[in-house]
Parts: structure tokens; sequence; C-alpha cells
């Protein structure tokens, strides 16, 4: 039987640390860790969070282990839903990261709490 897409989010979602955008902006500070925008380049162009290294979902597990090699540092991920978000968290922690967190708000609120 094949799983739904709210489905799929409801389970991934459950092993993945979600945080607000002024939560991720205050960690951000302190830990200096890597904001990614896990949207595709034409939705990053569009508009994008200030400090943002756009890395689409499909290409993040190999291009984040060319930029990133140490499994404790922190990470933040966000997307224009979360769903992606998500997904891709879930994928880092069965590499090996230890340290991933999904911003759970829209573009425009992360672009306010970065500013």
């Amino acid at each position: 039987m094949l799983k739904t897409i709210p489905e799929l989010l409801h389970d991934a979602a459950a092993h993945v640390r979600c945080v607000t955008a002024s939560i991720a902006a205050d960690e951000l500070k302190e830990n200096h860790g890597l904001l990614i925008d896990v949207r595709e380049p034409s939705e990053h162009l569009v508009k994008s969070a200030v400090g943002a290294i756009n890395i689409p979902r499909g290409l993040l597990e190999m291009k984040l282990m060319e930029i990133e090699k140490d499994p404790l540092k922190a990470i933040y991920l966000h997307c224009a839903t979360s769903a992606r978000a998500i997904l891709s968290a879930e994928q880092l922690a069965r590499i090996g990261y230890q340290k991933v967190s999904v911003i759970t708000c829209d573009v425009d609120t992360i672009q306010k709490s970065r500013a």
C-alpha cells in the first residue's frame, strides 16, 4: 500500500526537530550553523532568506557533504511549506548529520527574523 504525502510527512516529522524562525535566528547567531533553502533555484531567486544557501532537495545529500563534513554542525532547513525541508532533514539524519532542524514557517517570516 502506498503512503499519501501527508502520511509520509507525518512519519518523517516524528523524527525531525522543528523550530520557529525566531528560535532558528537566535541559535544561528550562537552556533554559526548553516541555513539551507531546499527549494528549487528559481524559487530561491524570487525570494530568499538572508544568508541562506540554496541546495535543492534533489541534490542536498551530495552537495552538503561537499560543503560541510562535520556531522555535528548545526543545520537549519527551510522551504515554502516545510514539507521538502522535513523530508530533507530525514535524509540528512540517515547519512549522519546529527543537528538538523526544520524551520516551520514561510520565507517572509524567516527574512524578518534574520534582519
